[in-house]
């Protein structure tokens, strides 16, 4: 599904497929190409689907705004979340609109529920409507988005975590921020770590901080044993973590958690099994959400600077498209280690 070798990531950019090119790979003439896109009930489904695969081989994107406005600048900047229920990405969309709104700039939002095709959907269904720019959160994209990006002349900015981007990145590096924790819940004394996450395939930055918190584990010599929930973070999600740790690991002394939500459910529900939280059992989070931060004891976690991320990711996009220059192309945020009561 995801793909992130850097020559197939390279833009190609002013060469954007035309219809005639889409003809020429189906085998059928340009008027064909478009009924079978604007009309298909009067094209037959065999030909149909050839035309719509040869649009997927060429990356061609039918543009969507009609008539004299189909050369006119568009003042929308397209921006795709894997998920709307998410506090993180709700603050970094909110800061990437302020800073857009400011400069005469709407947002189009989409939502992907963590699924490669839907965003090359909405990916299709943006750059089809012409937009200035393209804020994703992440680097991971199917195959197909890819190709249909990489023809794409106008900026495209990746948000979360760093990486080989195919044009703009601000993010933080997520593999250090699970070393972070990871060390910090070391220098605390605990030996018995377990690592919780939920969809891990999906919610791949989580992924990405097990990794980095079983390299401090092994290089320690400890065991870093991973218990992967089939829930995304929530709090009752947390406390399901919490029961499966006690009954796999029950000489846990400490959980590293994927996020603040999962980590805060485990802390609650702790509180009601009667279980001493650190001196029973240590629980850290990340993220740095606020709801970690009003519950006792205070949740240890990551704060990752979301606003910040938000607000430099757009001020780059609107350099580009000012045409100035973009001197770093990739920016890391940062994380800060909040020490609190949990650990």
């Amino acid at each position: 599904m995801s793909n992130s070798n850097s020559g197939q990531r390279r833009r190609r950019g002013s060469d954007q497929p035309t219809l005639k090119q889409v003809a020429d790979t189906a085998g059928v003439s340009t008027i064909t190409v478009s009924r079978a896109l604007n009309t298909p009930e009067r094209v037959n489904e065999a030909t149909r689907k050839r035309v719509l695969e040869a649009i997927d081989q060429v990356g061609y994107v039918p543009n969507l705004v009609a008539g004299s406005l189909a050369s006119a600048s568009s003042r929308f900047i397209a921006v795709i979340v894997p998920s709307l229920a998410n506090a993180v990405f709700i603050e970094v969309i909110r800061s990437l609109q302020e800073t857009f709104e400011a400069r005469g700039y709407q947002i189009l939002l989409g939502n992907t529920d963590y699924d490669l095709d839907r965003e090359y959907q909405l990916v299709r269904t943006f750059l089809g409507w012409s937009c200035s720019a393209l804020v994703t959160a992440g680097l991971r994209h199917s195959e197909a988005c890819l190709g249909l990006l990489g023809h794409w002349d106008k900026p495209i900015m990746e948000v979360m975590e760093l990486g080989d981007a195919l044009d703009l990145n601000v993010g933080l590096d997520h593999q250090e921020a699970g070393r972070c924790m990871a060390r910090h819940l070391v220098a605390r004394g605990h030996r018995a770590i377990v690592y919780v996450g939920a969809c891990l395939d999906r919610d791949y930055r989580a992924s990405m901080r097990f990794t980095g918190h079983r390299e401090v584990l092994d290089a320690t010599g400890l065991d870093a044993p991973l218990i992967e929930l089939d829930r995304l973070g929530s709090l009752a999600a947390g406390a399901t973590g919490l029961d499966q740790v006690l009954a796999d690991f029950p000489e846990a002394r400490a959980i590293h958690f994927a996020n603040d939500d999962l980590a805060t459910g485990a802390l609650l529900h702790a509180q009601r099994l009667g279980l001493r939280v650190p001196e029973d059992i240590a629980i850290a989070g990340f993220n740095g959400l606020a709801l970690g931060q009003h519950v006792t004891p205070r949740l240890t976690t990551i704060q990752s600077p979301r606003e910040t991320m938000g607000r430099l990711a757009a001020e780059q996009v609107l350099r580009r498209l000012d045409h100035q220059p973009v001197t770093q192309r990739q920016q890391n945020v940062g994380f800060t280690l909040m020490v609190g009561q949990s650990t």
